[in-house]
């Protein structure tokens, strides 16, 4: 776990807090960030113009954009906020910000690989404790000439040749579905394709390569997936030219996470607007696990309303597919009236932050009572006080301290700005969501 940053007064924000006032809201959530930064990279490897619609505008879309802008690639953005990509030809010399972006440190060196010359990538100190290694070795196994000081991890340099012959490849993705991801999405750029078969000892968030094969499929490339004899899934992308694209991205789900919790603890309903009734976003799968935590959720027209119950029900789960939902259920699992089990979860140790350890630290600095294990979280019911919450410069950590302070008066989120990193104004729909007569936008 990164450690804990200073706290000064400027940078705490003193969460709303609401109690049991029901919450009466409509809310409209961004673009998925996971959905825009990979249809970022194939509108960039296509051989058309594409046009992103209602894209998400955050710090990890605007350095994808940087990115892709830096090798060559033109990205405009329209008056009413929409993309347009152009794809051109990639090259070199150029240098890439990362930042603390998954997708940017995993996602862009494969695509770099396609240019000719030298790219630089870097970001921020957490982004050289991330792992990347399965992506550098394979691209090295494919022949792309990478300088890494044999650390397998950030900093790095590509230097690419303007091409990959493509293969086959053999990755242990235990640790991050996106290393799969990556290779996938220029499978369609290489000479022969890319077959890709998983030997990891367990596989996190697969519905995230569920959306990387759904999006490839929107841009005309040809994937084929399948269960080997000796267990393990393959899967396998043809070469061919990929068609740019008009495109509407979807709302992230998984945002949407904290404000629905929101009318489970305090009462009240919120309406999340134009929730997909059919998607691979891991963040559906919310509807579930919060009727099972006592929320009564419904569609209503071409949005999704939940209402809270006055009961929060402790449960006991594997979100080892749905691993980035964890900060926001084991908020609402804190304020339950029994415990709470949250499994399958190790690999979030690797994200922006040890996401276990910091969770356990901060729930139990106000007065929680969480059992830390390798891969599971075990909450038990316990009454909170004030205090102030870290983030570690995590987003999804800032949420959960902003769930906590809406039932515990005189939470303080340190670090609230982090956010941006998904959200573009969270401080103010959260607020808005708060006033029953507005509409919150993001």
């Amino acid at each position: 776990m990164s450690e804990k940053i200073g706290s000064s007064a400027k940078d705490l924000w003193r969460a709303p807090f609401r109690g049991n006032n029901p919450i009466t809201a409509s809310i409209t959530i961004p673009g998925s960030k996971s959905a825009t930064n990979r249809a970022l990279i194939l509108a960039a490897l296509a051989k058309t113009p594409s046009t992103l619609r209602k894209p998400l505008h955050s710090r990890d879309s605007a350095l994808m954009i940087a990115g892709l802008k830096a090798i060559g690639c033109d990205i405009a953005q329209e008056s009413n906020r929409d993309l347009k990509v152009t794809p051109a030809k990639f090259f070199g010399p150029a240098s890439v910000d990362v930042g603390n972006a998954g997708t940017v440190m995993r996602f862009l060196p494969p695509v770099a690989a396609l240019a000719n010359g030298l790219i630089h990538f870097d970001g921020d100190a957490r982004s050289h404790e991330r792992p990347v290694g399965p992506v550098i070795s394979a691209l090295e196994e494919l022949g792309v000439t990478i300088e890494h000081g044999n650390r397998y991890s950030l900093p790095l340099t590509i230097n690419g040749s303007g091409q990959i012959k493509g293969g086959d490849l053999e990755i242990d993705a235990s640790a991050s579905s996106q290393f799969i991801s990556a290779l996938l999405l220029i499978g369609p750029a290489t000479q022969i394709g890319i077959t890709i078969k998983d030997i990891g000892v367990s596989l996190p968030s697969l519905p995230h390569i569920e959306m990387t094969i759904e999006m490839l499929k929107k841009f005309g490339a040809r994937v084929e997936s399948k269960i080997t004899a000796d267990g393990r899934r393959e899967w396998r992308v043809e070469p061919g030219e990929l068609i740019g694209q008009d495109l509407i991205i979807e709302p992230d789900l998984s945002n949407a996470a904290p404000f629905m919790a929101a009318a489970m603890i305090s009462g009240g309903e919120v309406v999340i607007a134009d929730w997909p009734k059919s998607t691979a976003q891991p963040g559906d799968q919310l509807r579930k696990i919060f009727t099972e935590m006592g929320a009564r959720i419904e569609f209503v027209g071409s949005g999704l309303k939940i209402s809270g119950t006055g009961k929060i029900l402790g449960i006991d789960i594997d979100l080892h597919d749905v691993g980035e939902l964890t900060p926001s259920i084991a908020a609402v699992a804190a304020l339950a009236d029994s415990p709470s089990s949250l499994r399958g979860i190790g690999h979030l140790r690797l994200h922006e932050t040890d996401r276990l350890a910091a969770l356990a630290t901060e729930l139990n600095a106000l007065g929680g009572d969480v059992d830390e294990e390798e891969a599971a979280l075990h909450i038990s019911p316990a009454p909170l006080h004030s205090g102030i919450f870290h983030t570690y410069d995590d987003h999804r950590l800032a949420t959960a301290g902003a769930m906590i302070g809406l039932a515990i008066d005189g939470i303080q989120v340190e670090n609230i700005a982090t956010t941006q990193k998904t959200l573009p104004d969270f401080p103010g729909t959260w607020h808005a969501m708060l006033d029953s007569k507005s509409l919150g936008s993001l």
